[in-house]
């Protein structure tokens, strides 16, 4: 059964990297159907293709310079041997120091992220996939700035059958997240997850929001593991990145979620995630419906990116 479940999941991630798969072996190939010999050339080539798959300029320079030191030290004259060595070091990236990610109970879940980048769908997203895992969850609504946050995640979490604590319109999102830490402690709930406000426009005000909430959290339930995830949109390629960066300047993020890989061909950005920023990639977004936010396994994604 488990094998099953593992082969359906392989099978959706691998369906939906196809565009990113094309774009990352497009390149590739491209570069190796012109070279038979193995030269410099071929490794400028190849940084090109790399860096134009959205791996970005440091990620593509450690990669190749990993490369470039098997080659030599192999003593590799076959580019097709190239091609191959290439595939496992990009894997390697990916899936070195690489951690499962394992809640304990009971858990909050800081959900951050610029709108527009599928925040409040992923909650929603999430709290189905804690749901069927056989988790009691409940919701905060601590986006208060955006109405149709709160209405949206409303309809998520009535399809999931799970509690939201919401307030008024533009009330303090630290008071609803102090309800929400309060009402989970009385029911034994084993995770509370919050939809946040993200305005990196003002970086001070987000600040001092999320030291606010961080703050309840900590007096309200000491005893929860906390997890602070950004939920990012893999379509803007290295602006996801820039994002992250600039939000690790407010926040201590402790995991990513990607969204939107299934519609775009810039997936090398989580190769240049792990490599550049160090923080985990927790889950990736593969598709529209309510299954298709599955948890990251790295070993699974490269195999999707690589396999024929």
């Amino acid at each position: 059964m488990e094998q099953e479940k593992k082969a359906g999941l392989f099978s959706r991630i691998k369906q939906g990297l196809t565009k990113t798969r094309d774009n990352i072996m497009g390149g590739v190939n491209q570069v190796f159907s012109n070279f038979r010999t193995v030269d410099e050339e071929l490794f400028e080539e190849l940084e090109e293709a790399l860096i134009m798959a959205d791996m970005g300029v440091e990620t593509t320079m450690k990669i190749l310079e990993s490369l470039r030191a098997r080659v030599k030290l192999a003593a590799v004259k076959d580019a097709e041997d190239v091609k191959k060595m290439l595939a496992e070091e990009i894997s390697a990236a990916l899936t070195a120091d690489t951690t499962p990610f394992n809640l304990s109970i009971p858990a909050v879940l800081l959900i951050i992220g610029v709108n527009g980048v599928g925040k409040t769908t992923t909650v929603g997203k999430l709290t189905h996939w804690y749901k069927s895992e056989g988790k009691s969850v409940i919701v905060a609504a601590a986006d208060t700035f955006r109405a149709a946050a709160i209405d949206q995640l409303e309809v998520w979490c009535d399809r999931a059958d799970v509690t939201m604590i919401r307030q008024a319109e533009n009330s303090d999102p630290a008071a609803v997240v102090f309800d929400a830490t309060a009402a989970a402690k009385a029911r034994n709930i084993d995770l509370l997850i919050c939809d946040t406000a993200g305005r990196l426009h003002n970086k001070k005000n987000l600040m001092e929001e999320l030291r606010k909430i961080n703050k309840i959290v900590s007096t309200q339930y000491p005893n929860a593991q906390r997890e602070v995830l950004l939920v990012l949109d893999a379509t803007t390629g290295q602006n996801a990145l820039q994002q992250a960066k600039l939000f690790r300047e407010v926040a201590d993020i402790t995991g990513i979620i990607l969204t939107k890989l299934d519609g775009t061909t810039k997936g090398g950005i989580v190769v240049s995630i792990k490599n550049e920023l160090d923080i985990p990639v927790r889950f990736i977004g593969v598709g529209e419906g309510i299954d298709d936010l599955q948890p990251f396994d790295a070993d699974m994604f490269a195999r999707a990116l690589f396999e024929e």
